[in-house]
């Protein structure tokens, strides 16, 4: 085997031999030829190995720090000429290969060779190791460190480790704060491409033909024919046809259909939190997070309903809004067969059947199925209520809570059934009173297998069995299973009177006594 040496400033072309080779060879415009899977040299720097010595010469860039090539319009620096030479396409637009089936045109003939392989369905590299097939070696080049596992690319700011340089670039801008992706028409900058594709849809003009994707669409699925702009959406999509899930957590075993979706995941179990708002330091566990959370400081929302004229942020959370006044759902339960407008709401879901509760709190070691829950139990231990009612006074630890809690000053009731024309104040109550209609009960104890129709009605009667009464009235000592019955009983003690009648201003400490009261009335 032979290595190329050199330091990281100048690289040296000097091979140093380190075992014979015997095998008979031919001779290439890179050299001789050798048997196929033999690469003989090896970068010092990082220990990856190349069938030809100009392969490594130029690999050998990668680590080095100097970029001699400078692009003269943007001042992008480059390590190789070809390098600069392809970049500059991008301002030049000029694209002078044109495919012949969607006439769809590129600015390098590799770009056009790839995409042709989409019409004719051509995959030539198989991975050795599942035999899987690709349309380009560099995605074979980057499948195949699934199995090695290989993150050669380090930041030096963090030392988190990536399989692509593309990606540490990418990651490298939450330490710097770059954004050299600009808006050509109101110049706002991006951190990434992506986000800057999103952001000029709101400049371009709306389709007459009802169609609010300009991009082509040229990965389908065979299963729904739904299409896809990226061969990696499409691939993604097709995890809910196959319900494969090769990604699974080494901590509690959850599985995964995208490799990406384990990545977050993992980071309910590490609390590591690497995107940080410029603007107010909160901190989030995955990028779409934080990118939908700026948008609280600068106001915009570009994405209008057609039905109410609601605003939204983001294409999708209109998208998923529109549900509401289609009544679509489109995911559905393997198990139970229910369905929900979001994949979010029926991964959520699936929680009750596993059993799963993958949220705990750090100073009880109570286990919760969702996020919010285990954030609204650990205000137990805090006490810390900042949203007040304008109102009444009354005080929540979260502005949700306050929110609901104004319909009843409001007398808004926005969830109606579609049953019996009964109306509630939250969706949730809604969700549980076609449960009457229904007769649903999918909450079953596990002690003595009763049923209930909601996990609150489950959670209280668990503490049947336990005996378990964990709130305490701090005025006389009483204790309760339930924080909605110490709260009735503070009243006592406080002579609040929260619920008025409508007609004769009578106050009542309970909505139940108000609700029995309005009878007389009618």
């Amino acid at each position: 085997m032979y290595m190329l040496t050199g330091s990281q400033d100048a690289l040296s072309n000097e091979c140093v031999k380190q075992e014979p080779c015997d095998s008979p060879r031919m001779e290439t415009k890179n050299g001789p030829q050798l048997p196929e899977g033999q690469k003989p040299y090896k970068c010092a720097l990082c220990s990856k190995d190349f069938a030809f010595a100009s392969h490594l010469i130029r690999h050998q860039i990668i680590h080095m720090t100097e970029k001699p090539y400078k692009c003269p319009v943007c001042s992008k620096h480059f390590a190789r000429s070809s390098s600069l030479q392809t970049h500059q396409k991008m301002h030049t637009t000029e694209k002078p290969y044109q495919c012949s089936e969607c006439m769809k045109t590129f600015s390098l003939f590799s770009n056009f060779k790839q995409h042709q392989m989409i019409h004719t369905g051509e995959k030539p590299y198989t991975c050795t190791e599942c035999s899987m097939v690709f349309s380009s070696s560099s995605n074979l080049s980057r499948h195949k460190k699934k199995h090695t596992g290989e993150t050669p690319f380090q930041c030096s700011v963090c030392n988190k480790e990536f399989a692509r340089a593309s990606h540490l670039k990418r990651h490298q801008t939450i330490h710097t704060g770059e954004k050299r992706f600009k808006c050509a028409v109101c110049h706002k900058a991006f951190p990434r491409s992506e986000s800057l594709y999103t952001h000029q849809k709101i400049h371009l003009p709306k389709p007459t033909n009802g169609d609010n994707n300009q991009r082509e669409k040229a990965f389908k699925c065979s299963v729904c024919t739904k299409a896809f702009v990226h061969r990696s959406k499409l691939k993604q999509h097709e995890g809910i046809h196959t319900r494969e899930k090769p990604y699974k957590c080494s901590v509690c075993k959850k599985a995964f259909a995208v490799l990406l979706n384990l990545k977050i995941h993992q980071r309910i179990h590490t609390g590591e939190k690497p995107y940080k708002c410029s603007l107010c330091s909160k901190e989030f566990t995955h990028s779409g997070s934080l990118y939908t959370h700026q948008k609280l400081h600068t106001a915009e929302n570009p994405y209008k309903c057609s039905a109410c004229n609601l605003d939204f942020t983001h294409l999708s959370r209109l998208k998923m809004h529109e549900r509401i006044h289609t009544g679509e759902k489109p995911h559905t339960c393997p198990v139970c067969h229910k369905a929900f407008a979001s994949s979010s709401s029926l991964y959520v879901h699936e929680r009750i059947h596993a059993g799963e509760k993958p949220f705990r709190c750090s100073v009880c070691s109570k286990a919760f199925k969702y996020a919010s829950s285990l954030r609204g139990h650990k205000i137990i231990h805090t006490g810390d209520k900042p949203f007040e009612c304008s109102g009444c006074g009354k005080v929540f630890a979260h502005s949700s809570y306050l929110y609901v809690h104004q319909r009843i000053h409001t007398g808004e009731k926005p969830y109606k059934c579609s049953h019996c024309g009964k109306a509630f104040n939250q969706v949730g109550h809604l969700r549980q009173h076609h449960r009457i209609h229904t007769g649903e009960k999918p909450y079953k104890c596990s002690v003595c297998c009763k049923a209930f129709a909601s996990s609150s009605y489950l959670c209280v009667h668990k503490k049947i069995h336990t005996g378990e009464r964990p709130y305490k009235c701090s005025l006389c000592g009483k204790a309760f299973n339930q924080l909605s019955t110490l709260r009735q009983h503070h009243r006592i003690h406080t002579g609040e009177k929260p619920f008025k009648c409508s007609v004769c201003n009578k106050a009542f400490a309970h909505s139940s006594t108000l609700h029995d009261h309005q009878r007389t009335h009618s």
